[in-house]
């Protein structure tokens, strides 16, 4: 197994991302947090995640049917050439084989990330679930390409992997029900990032059990601060937000009192943000 730390990682490709002490990022909730997640930036960096983006929905507009291959042909150039993207493969593949699965499943968009090369160096055919529910059945060379149905999947078993779990709701409104109601059974996922924000229970609730490479919890800023990724404030801030998010917002505005008119005067997602804040009674 690779020896390389997913957490160092996380933090070398900026996956993982702490603010400087005064600047706080906008969660499309409208709340404020001290650090951002882009897992798939994993691939390599944030460059690389974005063009892999862009390759999968040029992908998808073209042709669902195709799309996997297309997809899969530029992870596995980044398989061969990026250590992180081979890191958190190798450790997503260990993962996976302590289950019992025929087929490995990913949705749209990120997870294809993580999903398409361990299916293909563990030898199991992949099911590519897409936004509107569809889903395209591959072998594990991404070849054989066709629309999934009953007569193929009734009684095979799915391990779906995923790039990040929050609070499972794309589980609960896609990918299960895509997975049981092409008459598959899916028990089991991997995920790298687990968020801790109540998806391990509501993928319990829909009887389907959950592994993750990583956590957003207090080992990994510990890692973050040991290894230099963040200095002692940023960490400190963390350490607040993950023991209160709400006191964390709180705490922040009321220390910093034009930050909020500061953002609406910037325009843009700033100005949504923060209008969206005050909307919702977060401040």
């Amino acid at each position: 197994m690779n020896s390389r730390n997913i957490s160092d990682d996380l933090f070398l490709t900026h996956a993982v991302r702490v603010a400087p002490a005064d600047t706080p990022f906008w969660y499309t909730s409208g709340k404020l947090g001290p650090f951002y997640i882009n897992t798939h930036f994993l691939v390599k960096d944030e460059a690389e995640a974005v063009r892999m983006l862009s390759v999968i929905e040029e992908s998808i507009k073209e042709d669902k049917i195709t799309a996997p291959k297309k997809i899969f042909d530029e992870f596995m150039k980044l398989y061969q050439t990026s250590e992180t993207f081979k890191n958190v493969t190798d450790k997503l593949i260990e993962a996976a084989r302590k289950y019992d699965f025929d087929y490995i499943s990913g949705g749209e968009r990120r997870d294809f990330f993580f999903s398409m090369l361990p299916a293909h160096i563990l030898g199991k055919r992949h099911i590519t679930i897409y936004k509107d529910c569809t889903a395209v059945v591959t072998s594990s060379e991404f070849t054989n390409a066709k629309i999934a149905d009953k007569a193929t999947l009734q009684g095979k078993k799915v391990l779906h992997i995923a790039d990040l779990i929050t609070e499972a709701s794309s589980y609960e409104r896609a990918w299960i029900p895509v997975i049981r109601g092409l008459g598959a059974e899916i028990t089991d996922t991997v995920a790298v990032i687990d968020r801790h924000q109540n998806g391990k229970a509501v993928l319990k609730g829909l009887g389907v059990e959950m592994e993750t490479l990583a956590g957003i919890n207090k080992e990994l800023f510990d890692q973050g601060l040991a290894n230099g990724s963040i200095d002692q404030a940023q960490y400190d801030l963390v350490m607040k937000f993950l023991d209160d998010p709400d006191e964390y917002m709180k705490s922040f505005i009321a220390s910093h009192p034009t930050f909020i008119d500061d953002q609406i005067a910037l325009g843009g997602k700033a100005k949504e943000r923060a209008e969206l804040a005050v909307s919702k009674g977060f401040v």
